[in-house]
């Protein structure tokens, strides 16, 4: 089963220390025929983990490591069901793997960590947002960021349906009043009505509406909003809008939503269309953490050179560090000294200290933003902004 690529499972994957560690990324294809040649190029990165575990002298752990992959390659319904990427790790004791909505370039290394960069910039909250499609009587939620939308499994507590909401308590299709002049609401815990003839059958439809609205947001909120702690964007039809907005509680709820009915829209229609309430808000983001770094930097409380922000990042001054995308710099790395060196080598085997700077911020409690590279405010490829 695909784990949920969070900062719970991030961190899960950098306490793995115990080396060597595999770390294997490919880009794979959704559909058919593309995703045919997803296993074959796995195969060969899998080949070029054993090489590396054999230029560092682990041939002899190579089989045991390398066991789940095979296991993975072999399993043809694993290879049915690809995102856009996948990432794959291991050591003594360890496997687990990420599809992913964001393609990678292929790579595969032995070495005495995760590579987790990548991860990062997928796992980071930047561009990542929820999508909860509401109707009257359904619910679905969807995940993704500005590249890819996918389904996101609903915790069992969830309702899917009004009828799985309200069960028993729902009201029934003929029923159009209720006997001795009381509506069902008395029996819900909601103000008790006296009314001749019943309340009617409009009135009880609206108010198993808001009770099942009620329970959704109870539940996504508690399940899946506080947890991920992503931005929440409703779609849903105009009307539901303004009632689901006036009973909920969640403070992930964005104010900009999607009016549109269930299903009327595509996922990438629905990608396109939830990137427009989402990009203002990532770009501004990023805005302000560039205009912070340049005024951190004139404080000396900020820095481009790798060497400081190493040295910085050991002792937990790190407060955020910003990294360019898909580069890597090859180096030398001393955790106990703090300091990580750029160097000629660029073997696959060599650390790359962006990743490294990465670890090392993550681990001390700093928060690690990947940045495009047009957008990137230095040319070292980093840049940290000090707690102190």
């Amino acid at each position: 089963m695909n784990r949920p690529l969070d900062s719970k499972t991030l961190n899960q994957l950098l306490s793995q220390r115990e080396a060597p560690c595999l770390s294997l990324y490919q880009p794979t294809h959704r559909s058919f025929p593309e995703r045919q040649q997803d296993p074959i190029r796995f195969r060969h990165l899998v080949r070029q983990l054993e090489e590396s575990l054999k230029q560092q002298g682990w041939a002899e752990h190579a089989e045991a490591l390398l066991r789940p992959f095979q296991e993975l390659l072999n399993n043809a319904e694993f290879w049915n069901h690809n995102l856009d990427g996948l990432a794959v790790f291991g050591c003594a004791g360890y496997f687990q793997f990420f599809r992913l909505q964001r393609r990678v370039p292929e790579f595969a290394v032995a070495n005495d960590r995760m590579h987790v960069k990548p991860l990062v910039r997928i796992a980071q909250s930047a561009d990542r947002y929820q999508i909860l499609c509401l109707s009257r009587d359904s619910v679905r939620l969807l995940g993704g960021n500005r590249d890819a939308l996918d389904e996101i499994t609903l915790h069992e507590n969830v309702p899917r349906t009004l009828a799985e909401a309200l069960g028993s308590e729902l009201t029934e299709k003929s029923q159009s009043g209720f006997a001795q002049g009381f509506s069902r609401a008395s029996e819900r815990g909601d103000p008790m009505q006296n009314e001749a003839g019943g309340a009617g059958k409009q009135a009880e439809i609206e108010r198993d509406r808001d009770r099942f609205f009620r329970e959704v947001d109870r539940t996504i909120l508690e399940y899946h909003s506080r947890p991920s702690g992503l931005p929440l964007i409703l779609a849903a039809l105009p009307e539901h809008q303004s009632h689901f907005r006036r009973i909920s509680h969640n403070e992930c709820l964005l104010p900009e939503g999607i009016e549109v009915g269930q299903g009327a829209l595509t996922l990438n229609e629905l990608r396109e269309d939830s990137w427009l309430v989402m990009q203002p808000r990532y770009l501004k983001r990023l805005e302000g953490l560039l205009n912070q770094f340049g005024t951190s930097h004139g404080k000396g409380l900020a820095s481009d050179q790798l060497e400081d922000i190493g040295q910085a990042a050991t002792e937990g001054r790190v407060a955020t560090l910003l990294v360019e995308a898909e580069r890597q710099i090859p180096g030398y790395v001393d955790k106990a000294e703090g300091k990580a060196t750029p160097a000629a080598d660029d073997a696959a085997t060599t650390p790359d200290l962006l990743d490294e700077l990465t670890i090392w911020t993550l681990e001390q409690g700093g928060e690690v933003i990947v940045v495009p590279t047009e957008r990137m405010p230095t040319q070292s490829g980093a840049a940290a902004i000090y707690r102190y």
